[in-house]
């Protein structure tokens, strides 16, 4: 009876262990999904910072990626607080646009495209 347990024990073990790394993946990316949930609410800004993201996740070397991340963090706080502000939200698509022009040459070279 012992044994039998200890077998059933060991095989519910071995199937987390399978199933667990699917588990940890999962809830990764509804973090990293959260996390860019909130958008700017400018259609253009919100497209750009989803195509730089997946540049960013694909096509930049790893050594390198926590320089860009660090940038479209940053960029997507500033947009997203400039499109909260009355004042300067009407701006915006236009200063992504600028943005997206002066982004587009720098990051072909890794293979991305906007």
């Amino acid at each position: 009876m012992r044994q039998a347990t200890s077998k059933a024990a060991a095989g519910s073990s071995a199937n987390w262990r399978r199933i667990l790394p699917g588990i940890t993946g999962l809830a990764l990316l509804a973090g990293v999904t959260a996390a860019h949930a909130e958008g700017t609410g400018i259609a253009v800004c919100d497209e750009f910072l989803t195509k730089y993201d997946a540049c960013i996740t694909s096509k930049i070397p790893a050594e390198q990626r926590a320089t860009y991340k660090s940038q479209i963090d940053q960029m997507r706080k500033t947009w997203t607080d400039l499109a909260k502000n009355p004042s300067t939200k009407a701006t915006m698509e236009s200063a992504c646009k600028q943005t997206i022009d002066a982004t587009k040459a720098s990051l072909t070279t890794y293979g991305c495209s906007f």
